[in-house]
């Protein structure tokens, strides 16, 4: 579906569904160690959700077996959880999150380093990816354009000479977790769809330290890069406001 200019009782509910999200994923980066499995991972997010009274908005969603996504080094997005994969010292770890409250859906994600990085690069990653994430929500203003946002996320990447993913997106967000349009995270100023003040969208860069191309694992879920080089990744729910954005998944 097309992504709408929610109603005022429908922002309330993302205001919730997003502090609701945000209050997991901190409790996730803050959990995040070595010796860990990524089913750890998703039991915490199981837990922590069960507190505050929201729904996993990931949990069978087109069929997918787990609450959190959690992708490791090469593993770009959509990792399943398991208890046979163990966080090793200096691996990014990305976790993908989302919450329905009321109907209403947010949708974020975070990435770390669990422990002390193995190479400066693997945190410089991390680091500019979240950077490229605020450079598009700089960007957002009521009547932006999705090329306005793909050009200031690209600009950061393309500083650093990051592989930008072009097979995966940010989207709109609200009455379902993907909604139209699309929101590269590259493109030209001043072209694409244009978004009005009121509408919820996702800002989602995922961003490697080689090649732009990415394949699916056999699990039909986990998507790696090509050349096994590592990512990162970073969201953030936004709300479309007259001179700027409110961003709806940070506390």
């Amino acid at each position: 579906m097309q992504t709408r200019i929610k109603t005022k009782a429908e922002i309330a509910a993302m205001r919730e569904s997003g502090r609701q999200t945000a209050m997991v994923l901190n409790v996730l980066v803050q959990s995040v160690k070595p010796g860990m499995s990524t089913a750890d991972l998703d039991a915490i997010a199981v837990t922590e959700l069960e507190k505050l009274g929201g729904k996993p908005a990931f949990l069978g969603y087109q069929g997918f077996p787990a609450t959190l996504c959690v992708s490791v080094n090469d593993e770009v997005v959509h990792g399943i959880p398991s208890p046979e994969r163990i966080i090793q010292e200096g691996d990014i770890v990305s976790m993908d999150y989302g919450v329905v409250w009321q109907g209403m859906v947010t949708d974020a994600a975070r990435s770390v380093v669990a422990g002390k990085p193995k190479q400066k690069r693997h945190a410089e990653l991390v680091e500019r990816t979240r950077q490229s994430m605020e450079a598009g929500i700089m960007a957002v203003h009521d009547r932006v354009r999705t090329g306005d946002i793909g050009s200031s996320v690209q600009a950061v990447l393309d500083k650093f000479k990051y592989g930008i993913v072009r097979d995966l997106v940010g989207h709109g967000v609200g009455h379902e977790l993907h909604e139209d349009p699309n929101i590269p995270n590259y493109g030209r100023a001043n072209t694409g769809p244009w978004l009005d003040a009121g509408m919820t969208i996702a800002i989602e860069p995922m961003a490697t330290l080689g090649t732009d191309r990415v394949y699916v694992a056999d699990d039909g879920w986990t998507i790696l890069t090509q050349d096994g080089s590592w990512a990162a990744h970073f969201e953030n729910t936004v709300l479309i406001t007259a001179d700027g954005a409110e961003v709806l998944t940070e506390l």
